[in-house]
């Protein structure tokens, strides 16, 4: 049995714009959540749900988007498998959605207790880059995203990104303006959820 000091907080992403099997994007990001606190751990912390427009060229609608923060003893590929089996679950078919495409449930691992995992050491002067690997730690994609990092802030409001060592306020405010405006003015919960378990 693993001890509560072996676990680490997990930051998780969390996004729905299709019906699934466990119902609307607001019902599958409620049935999500409860099946993540069965298999994963103890929920810390949640976001409020944002109404963010989907990213790509694929018409579809728009997406429910929300941070958790989950503790939990799982390794980040451990995770990664139980978040497909969710996915799997919530009605969402691998090699059947097209990529950006719309979908009942899609869940990513942003940050697992600040670990640094196959990012590329930076050249002088630029930004790090990403080793082309399976499993890359922070999210590769996250500071580019305002639809994780608003959300993220919203419950973490000094997090820093563990690979490019910036405050994730800084991050929300280096990408455009439209992108930045279009999620915060998107709130679909009023308050912000913690949870003290």
């Amino acid at each position: 049995m693993t001890s509560i000091a072996s676990r680490t907080s997990a930051i998780i992403s969390l996004g729905s714009n299709a019906n699934g099997a466990w119902g609307s994007s607001d019902e599958t990001l409620t049935h999500a959540l409860e099946e993540l606190q069965r298999h994963v751990g103890p929920l810390l912390m949640k976001s409020r749900r944002y109404r963010t427009a989907p990213i790509g060229r694929v018409r579809q609608s728009a997406f429910l988007n929300m941070i958790v923060v989950i503790r939990s003893s799982h390794s980040p590929v451990c995770l990664l498998r139980k978040f497909k089996e969710l996915e799997r679950l919530a009605g969402r078919r691998s090699g059947v959605v097209q990529r950006w495409g719309a979908r009942p449930l899609d869940i990513d691992l942003i940050d697992h207790g600040g670990l640094v995992l196959n990012w590329r050491r930076p050249k002088s002067g630029k930004t790090p880059g990403r080793a082309p690997a399976h499993l890359i730690l922070p999210h590769p994609h996250a500071h580019l995203r305002a639809f994780v990092l608003a959300p993220l802030i919203d419950v973490i409001p000094f997090w820093n990104h563990p690979a490019l060592k910036q405050p994730g306020r800084r991050l929300l405010a280096a990408l455009p303006s439209a992108h930045v405006t279009a999620v915060l003015g998107s709130v679909l919960d009023r308050k912000r959820a913690s949870c003290d378990k």
